[in-house]
């Protein structure tokens, strides 16, 4: 029988690959979720405003070159 020479001290075989595994992926979820924190607190000091877009579209028809007028006139690019 062959004798196993594939052994080493740094090898992700058995416990020390599931930790450095769990360690990445808590890793990862720490990342995700402070992002997510972050950007939900950036929204609320600054909620999205839907007026900005929808207070003039009742002058815009579904075809028309005129409607370019409209969007830079809600843009402020007149």
């Amino acid at each position: 029988m062959a004798e196993n020479t594939n052994r080493g001290l740094f090898k992700l075989n058995g416990i020390t690959g599931m930790l450095i595994a769990t360690a990445l992926l808590l890793g990862i979820l720490f990342f995700l979720e402070s992002n997510a924190i972050k950007i939900e607190n950036a929204a609320i000091k600054k909620p999205y405003d839907p007026t900005i877009f929808t207070k003039d579209l009742d002058t815009v028809k579904m075809i028309s070159k005129d409607n370019l007028k409209v969007m830079q006139k809600l843009w402020g690019k007149e």
